[in-house]
Formats: C-alpha cells, sequence, structure tokens
C-alpha cells in the first residue's frame, strides 16, 4: 500500500553543511561568555588549555564529539510508567505538542478579562491539558502573581503533578527552587530517571551568553538522570541578526554550544534542543511570529535532523488578543507547518499577548487545530488492490455513492475529520438558531469542557501530601 503523505523540506544538504560550518565558525572565532566557573573548568578541561577570561571558544572537534555522544532518542512516559512518546528519530506520531508557558496573566473564558494568574489557574489549565486529547505535555502555563510562601514555582509544580498524568515540563527560573522541586516530586513519586516523565526547560541568553543559572540547572537536572529541553529565544533585529540566515546561524551556534556543556558534564546525557525564533517589532516593542521565524523554526528542526538530536520548536502562540483571528491564523501556519516538517516537539500553545495571558477558550480552539493538522499529515492510502474501482464501476454514470457498500462502511472515519467545536449549519439552521457567532459557540464548549475537567485519581492525596511538603520549606 502506498501513502499519499504530505511534508515541506526546507534545506538541501548543502545548505545544512554550509550552516553547520557556520556555526562551527562562531563558536570557535567569536566563542561564548560562560558566567559560571565551574562550567568555565569543563570547558577548559575539554579544550586542554585555561580560559583567560569569560569568553570560551569551542573548537569544532569538541562539538562533533558531543555529537556523537548525545542519543538519538529520548523515551518519555506518563506519570503512571506507561509510554507517552519518544521524541527522536523513532517517533513515528509526529510532532508533539503541550499547553503552556510562563504567562503572568489568565484571560477568563466567558470574556477574555485578564486577572493576574494565580494558582487555581495552573490547576484549572494543568487539568485542561489533562482532559483534551491532542495534548501530549503539559507545561509551566504560569507565574504564581499572588504566593507569599516565596516558593510559588514549586506550588505549581505540585499543581501540575496533582491535575495530570500526562508528562511535564517545567520551567523554573530560580536554581535552588529547581532543586527543591525535584526534591518534592521525588518525594511523592519516587525516582524520577528510571521512566522519566518530566523534561525541564532551560533558556541560554541569546546572543552567546551561557549565564550562570542556566549552567547550575543544566547541572542539577544532569546530575538527577533526567532529560532537558535546552533552546534559545531569538529576536531577530534585536538579539539576533535582522536576517533569516544569521539567526539561523547564531541560534544554531548556540544550541551546540548547549549541547556540549551537557555532554562534558555528562556523556550521553539525554538533551533536547531547539529555538523559539521570532522577530522584534520596533514600532510596538513585543516580539512576533512572522512567515520568516516560522521557516527559521523549520530549517532548526531540519539541523537536529541532520545531528541525529531530538528537537522542540515554536508553538505559534502570543501573537493574538484573544481566542480570535490574530490567534488563530498563527497557529493553523505554526502548528501546520510544524506537522509538516520535522518539528519534534511545539510545548507552549495557549498563550496571548505575546505570551502573557493564559487563554483556556485559546487552548481548547487550538485542540482541534491540532487535531485537524494530524489528520492532514496523516494522508490517505492509495492502494491498487482496494474496491475503488468495483466501487465507481457499481455506480457508473449518472449514479450515486451515498448507499455504496464503500460509503456505508467508512463513513464514520470521514464524518470524524469535521470539525468538532461547530455545527455544520447551513444558512436556514444558522438563521434559525438566532445567527450565533462562531466565538460564542467557543466559548460555551470551553465552559462546558471546564465543568468536567478529567483529574487524575490521586489528585486531592497528592496535593496534600505536597502541600505538607512545601509548608516544611516555608518553615
Amino acid at each position: 500500500m502506498n501513502n499519499i503523505k504530505p511534508t515541506i523540506s526546507i534545506l538541501n544538504q548543502e545548505q545544512i553543511l554550509k550552516v553547520h560550518q557556520d556555526s562551527l565558525k562562531v563558536l570557535s572565532q567569536t566563542g561564548i561568555r560562560v558566567d559560571s566557573e565551574k562550567a568555565r573548568k569543563l570547558f577548559s578541561k575539554a579544550i586542554g588549555r585555561p580560559s583567560n577570561n569569560d569568553i570560551v571558544r569551542i573548537p569544532s572537534e569538541i562539538v562533533e564529539q558531543a555529537l556523537r555522544d548525545a542519543p538519538a532518542n529520548i523515551d518519555i512516559y506518563n506519570r503512571d510508567g506507561t509510554l507517552a512518546f519518544t521524541l527522536g528519530e523513532k517517533e513515528q506520531s509526529g510532532t508533539i505538542f503541550g499547553i503552556g508557558v510562563t504567562n503572568s496573566w489568565y484571560q477568563n473564558p466567558e470574556n477574555d478579562e485578564v486577572t493576574p494568574f494565580n494558582r487555581k489557574h495552573v490547576a484549572l489549565a494543568s487539568a485542561l491539558g489533562n482532559t483534551l486529547s491532542q495534548f501530549d505535555l503539559i507545561s509551566t502555563p504560569g507565574v504564581i502573581q499572588n504566593d507569599d510562601s516565596r516558593f510559588g514555582e514549586i506550588v505549581a509544580t505540585l499543581e501540575m503533578l496533582a491535575n495530570t498524568t500526562k508528562p511535564l515540563g517545567i520551567l523554573i527560573s530560580d536554581p535552588a527552587h529547581l532543586d527543591l522541586a525535584l526534591d518534592m516530586l521525588e518525594h511523592l513519586h519516587g525516582d524520577l530517571s528510571a521512566k522519566p516523565f518530566l523534561l525541564p526547560y532551560f533558556n541560554p541568553i541569546t546572543p552567546l551568553v551561557l549565564n550562570e543559572d542556566t549552567c547550575d540547572k543544566m547541572m542539577i537536572t544532569i546530575g538527577r538522570g533526567l532529560p532537558f529541553i535546552f533552546s534559545c529565544y531569538g529576536m531577530s533585529g534585536a538579539t539576533a541578526p535582522l536576517s533569516a540566515e544569521g539567526t539561523l546561524i547564531l541560534l544554531n551556534a548556540e544550541l551546540l554550544a548547549g549541547l556540549v556543556l551537557s555532554q562534558l558534564i555528562k556523556p550521553g546525557t539525554p538533551i533536547v534542543l531547539g529555538s523559539l525564533p521570532s522577530v522584534f517589532e520596533m514600532q510596538t516593542m513585543i516580539s512576533a511570529y512572522t512567515s520568516q521565524t516560522m521557516l527559521v523554526n523549520l530549517a532548526c528542526a531540519e539541523m537536529m535532523h541532520h545531528y541525529g538530536i531530538p528537537h522542540a520548536g515554536t508553538s505559534g502562540s502570543g501573537s493574538g488578543w484573544g481566542p480570535d483571528l490574530l490567534a488563530s491564523g498563527t497557529l493553523w501556519m505554526n502548528h501546520l507547518t510544524s506537522t509538516l516538517g520535522k518539528v519534534g516537539m511545539a510545548p507552549f500553545v495557549g498563550g496571548n499577548f505575546d505570551s502573557q495571558a493564559f487563554s483556556p477558550t485559546t487552548i481548547v480552539y487550538a485542540n482541534e487545530v491540532i487535531r485537524q493538522v494530524r489528520l492532514f499529515a496523516a494522508g490517505f492510502p492509495l492502494d491498487t488492490s482496494s474496491n475503488t474501482l468495483e466501487d465507481i464501476h457499481l455506480a457508473g454514470p449518472g449514479g450515486s455513492f451515498l448507499i455504496s457498500e464503500v460509503t456505508l462502511a467508512h463513513y464514520r472515519e470521514v464524518h470524524e475529520q469535521h470539525s468538532q467545536l461547530w455545527p455544520g449549519y447551513s444558512l436556514n439552521q444558522w438563521q434559525s438558531k438566532g445567527s450565533p457567532e462562531a466565538i460564542s459557540i467557543l466559548r460555551n464548549q470551553t465552559m462546558e469542557i471546564l465543568a468536567n475537567l478529567d483529574l487524575p485519581e490521586d489528585h486531592d492525596s497528592l496535593l496534600a501530601q505536597g502541600d505538607i511538603f512545601i509548608q516544611g520549606l516555608v518553615k
């Protein structure tokens, strides 16, 4: 059987090699600034000479060794120990999608009003991701704004753990709090490394800075035997060159630097590499996704595929003012191109206003977008042994396929490809229903889902035990 499957390819082999060679020149000639003394010592030992300052120039042979040491595949599990997905070459299910990233505000699904993100919003967002079928990962959805305990990031991690059994992508800014959060997770769950369901997420500082906090968090995570995501956030025209080529080369060099450090800390460390390319809008002072940045996202994914390193890319969130036309256009373009390209993960869906406000309504809409693009990317079979010709012959010229055996046998499969959010009203039906707006139906669907969230069986016990652990930290 032949399957018709659409794909996108950005770089040819010659271009891939050029990006790689240019990235090696950046690392060996320009170098990177390393703010961590521990990390500088690791680089100096590997390179064979001490560093006179905080600039480290990495020879190409060190990079090539790191590429050989890093694993090509990473198995990620659900909290119950069942395999959730495999990142890397073995992955056959396509792009992995996750909700989250550290928003400061929460958008009310009824009217899009924003309020400061708090603990109950972390719980709701995590449970929503647990309930919606198209999300594979729950990333930290927001930063608790009203926590007086000084341990808001640990509280948020607890709520994520208790409200989903899906894998977690955790973003914690303070290395000491990351260590404490991992202590809490080990206390509540046991061994975290045997069947890892955690993917801590770290950013260096673009351009070309391995900051101390990022180095410390990498060492903490690697010391516990966990995989993690190392991702660069670059704004073309501000922190990265204005050109797509320059942004790609710079971010690729930063990723290779992070890869080298991870393998110097411990050879064979499982690491996911990727970038969040955007453009800096000087008139509005915000970052934005454009057609150019999405091409860079796809090109970065192809570079990681060439290296044999699992990849994480952009999620298309941030452009909307709510679950609106602005958000939907970017989500569709990002999710479709990611799924047709080689993007391994799109872990941060659901933010608006440059990823400042988390919107459950946007999440529900994106769940349907992801479902549709996965159906599109799956293609369709072209099977010469099928009964297609017989079906056409039986209907004949001027005939109908309405009651053919093939239609009756497979109609449900085709029907399920239609939108599961909006009813397929005719004009008369729409008018008879009072001419509803699509956004009102989406809001109603969201409110209904939020009223019937799927919570893990151990939700209450985990929260109780976790709160006791955190109270011990406060004292």
